[in-house]
């Protein structure tokens, strides 16, 4: 692809994200419905903080796109490749395939009905399905330096951790978990599904990284 549709490509997507992270700020002071509470803002949800997540890579790629050289932008480039590659791609696809998959179960678990008078369905979609073409276009458009599966690992369990640690604290404070899926739990259960998460979340990272050496691969030959 070339530089030019690159550029277009990623300019649109930060563009996108920054519309619907507006969007979505904007709902704030309006009256919450039913499943949502004031606590935490909408930083207690792993789908607020992922597209501030692929805003911000999206954002960075469009940056690097203007940098006059190869040399001038390799610390930009390295800085952008390891955001896609052990954040954005793998937490981006983890969020669409949880969320549909305990929608498709129950989605009062996840997505009371009740949140359909306050969030019309063509934004459910943006925050949970259009991440996973969008994140597919930036494997195609451009190749990725992968990091050891072990240092992406570990940081990965550090940024899980975290946000485990919050949305418990949400709970403590509170009294509600952030996810009526997560009141199901046993506090065996709580740490096994965790560790279920986090299993998948690996797994998307090495499906990141087999999906660029496969694209790229003549690219790398050549």
């Amino acid at each position: 692809m070339s530089a030019t549709l690159r550029g277009a490509f990623h300019v649109s997507a930060f563009g996108w994200y920054a519309f619907i992270v507006n969007y979505l700020a904007a709902k704030d002071g309006e009256e919450l419905p039913a499943g949502i509470f004031v606590y935490g803002g909408p930083w207690k949800y792993l789908t607020f903080l992922n597209l501030l997540l692929q805003m911000t890579f999206f954002g960075l790629a469009a940056v690097n796109d203007l940098q006059p050289g190869k040399e001038s932008n390799s610390t930009l480039s390295r800085w952008k490749d390891l955001l896609f590659s052990v954040f954005a791609f793998p937490v981006g696809m983890f969020v669409v395939l949880l969320f549909w998959t305990i929608f498709a179960y129950d989605r009062e678990l996840v997505y009371p009905a009740s949140i359909d008078a306050f969030f019309p369905p063509w934004i459910n979609h943006a925050m949970h399905t259009l991440v996973l073409p969008v994140l597919l276009g930036e494997v195609l458009v451009q190749p990725h330096a992968y990091p050891q599966w072990k240092h992406a690992l570990a940081a990965l369990s550090v940024v899980g951790l975290a946000y485990l640690s919050w949305i418990v604290w949400v709970y403590v404070t509170v009294g509600v978990w952030v996810y009526p899926l997560l009141g199901r739990f046993s506090a065996a259960g709580l740490t096994g599904f965790f560790f279920f998460n986090m299993a998948v979340v690996t797994l998307l990272y090495l499906l990141g990284d087999r999906l660029n050496s496969l694209v790229w691969r003549k690219d790398k030959a050549a």
